[in-house]
């Protein structure tokens, strides 16, 4: 779809969508906790019953679980349902924003109200984007623990991988850690979240449908990088924390976790080994 297609898309129908609610329910379970500590190499044992688990590891929790042969020929679930039947093939989660009220402990009941916010149309350089705002709320033992704001966007094949504007150079951080995120890794993060995207695990689809050089290193998983590595950082997990993605990482992409005081804060993002920045993101503990 060029650019001339923003004409193409009937917003009036898609924000229809908006006020929409999806509900889901789930348990910290001890083996995700296990499974979640072995994904991300963190040392010591993984947390017991009671204990506090990581921060944004709810993406692994209460997702919707379409029937397989309902997906569509990207993986995820057919359009139309929740979330609105925007007509352009690439869906990415653009950004996010969370405020935590309280932890996650192994053994809690979950709940998670999805809401369709906002639906916006807008004038890309390759062409229409459509911007899809989904506020999540959830409770623990029936307790709000966290409120969440998820920015997708939708976009056409034609925004080719190297089409997009690349952003300027990262800085280097005063504290940096050197990441890789392997095939093994993708793929063990899309079985936790029950993500069935293939530009995370199927190199054939990625590279000669979407046009992308490599297997793409999930939003999400970089934002609980980055909002984990501030709380280790810090020794205590921040009370607001907000992302926005700016270049695709792929799995052969050496890249780094960088942070650097800012105010009562932290600064964070990730950047591949060549300086290109691909995420940004706000830690603060206020």
């Amino acid at each position: 779809m060029a650019a001339s297609g923003i004409s193409e898309l009937d917003i009036d129908h898609l924000r229809g969508w908006i006020g929409r609610e999806d509900v889901g329910v789930d348990i910290v379970s001890e083996d995700l906790a296990r499974k979640y500590h072995a994904t991300f190499d963190y040392p010591g044992e993984a947390p017991q019953h009671g204990e506090i688990v990581p921060r944004l590891i709810h993406f692994c929790l209460a997702q919707p679980a379409a029937p397989t042969g309902t997906l569509g020929p990207d993986g995820h679930p057919a359009r139309g349902g929740f979330l609105p039947p925007v007509p352009l093939p690439r869906r990415m989660w653009a950004g996010g924003a969370f405020a935590f009220s309280g932890d996650l402990r192994v053994g809690d009941v979950v709940r998670r109200t999805s809401r369709i916010a906002d639906v916006m149309l807008k004038k890309g350089r390759t062409g229409p984007l459509c911007f899809v705002t989904v506020e999540h709320r959830v409770e623990a033992n029936g307790v709000l623990v966290l409120q969440e704001r998820q920015d997708i966007v939708y976009r056409g094949l034609e925004s080719a991988a190297g089409a997009t504007k690349q952003p300027p150079p990262a800085e280097q951080g005063a504290h940096q850690r050197p990441m890789r995120a392997e095939a093994p890794l993708l793929f063990r993060y899309s079985a936790l979240t029950f993500n069935g995207h293939r530009i995370h695990y199927d190199r054939r689809y990625v590279t000669e449908v979407e046009g992308y050089p490599g297997l793409i290193v999930h939003g999400p998983m970089q934002a609980a990088l980055l909002c984990n590595y501030a709380a280790e950082l810090r020794g205590a997990p921040p009370r607001c924390f907000s992302f926005r993605g700016l270049s695709p990482l792929f799995d052969d992409d050496a890249f780094a976790l960088h942070a650097t005081e800012e105010g009562t804060g932290l600064k964070l993002w990730t950047a591949k080994q060549n300086g290109t920045l691909c995420m940004t993101a706000e830690a603060s503990w206020s």
